[in-house]
């Protein structure tokens, strides 16, 4: 390829998504930056990404999602790569979970990260190659008692990337990373501390640790394809 491959971040204005950004840039990708509400974040985001383009959409509406994609398509040309991450995360006694509580959650966290994948994969189709990497998580793995509808987002995730990288193959390739507990700031709740004292790795996961299996899913053999990455020190195999 005689240029940069074109990668774009989803939720890229904070935390695993502003990380996962800029390391893709630092190794080379032309990278476009999604945000819905944090656009001072964005902005900042882009200037440590060489000036990377800076897109807005609201995820929850599919009619957004289309008009980000064209956008993308518009201003950084047809993609190579898609990392789904922007998610959404609250938690509940699952007896107290309302309608709203669970259209909020699956409503960006399955429904746009397949519509996503849909836009991104018809302009990588249009290449005639692709990658997308959806960000999952060990809540898709393990259960959560009090995220129950996180959990089925999460796993629903999962499942898709499966049956998408059967559907995409072979032109494109189809991966997930699942992240344990990632660390940000030292403010520990009793549950994240008890999550810590059980993953045999005994510390959190940094973010720049979910950024390094994104960036081997983009770049790995195409023959790699419907698989889970979990990042999470063992968690998942207690």
């Amino acid at each position: 390829m005689d240029r940069l491959p074109r990668v774009l971040v989803t939720g890229s204005a904070k935390r695993i998504g502003r990380v996962i950004a800029i390391e893709l840039s630092q190794r080379g990708f032309a990278v476009g930056i999604h945000y819905n509400t944090s656009r001072k974040e964005a902005e900042a985001v882009s200037r440590e990404c060489n000036g990377a383009p800076v897109f807005q959409a609201d995820l929850g509406n599919v009619e957004e999602i289309r008009r980000l994609f064209g956008e993308v398509r518009e201003r950084l040309g047809l993609l190579d790569c898609l990392v789904n991450n922007a998610a959404r995360f609250t938690r509940f006694d699952p007896l107290d979970i309302t309608e709203k509580d669970w259209d909020f959650i699956l409503a960006v966290n399955l429904k746009a990260t397949f519509f996503c994948c849909q836009e991104g994969a018809r302009q990588m189709e249009a290449l005639g190659h692709g990658r997308i990497v959806n960000i999952s998580s060990l809540g898709g793995i393990r259960p959560w008692a009090e995220h129950v509808h996180y959990c089925a987002s999460k796993a629903g995730v999962i499942m898709m990337t499966k049956a998408l990288a059967k559907a995409l193959a072979p032109r494109i390739t189809v991966n997930s990373v699942a992240p344990g507990v990632i660390g940000f700031g030292d403010d520990i709740d009793a549950e994240t501390r008890a999550m810590i004292d059980a993953t045999p790795m005994r510390r959190t996961g940094r973010a720049k640790e979910v950024a390094d299996a994104v960036h081997f899913f983009l770049t790995a053999p195409d023959f790699i394809t419907g698989q889970v990455l979990a990042v999470d020190g063992g968690l998942s195999e207690r």
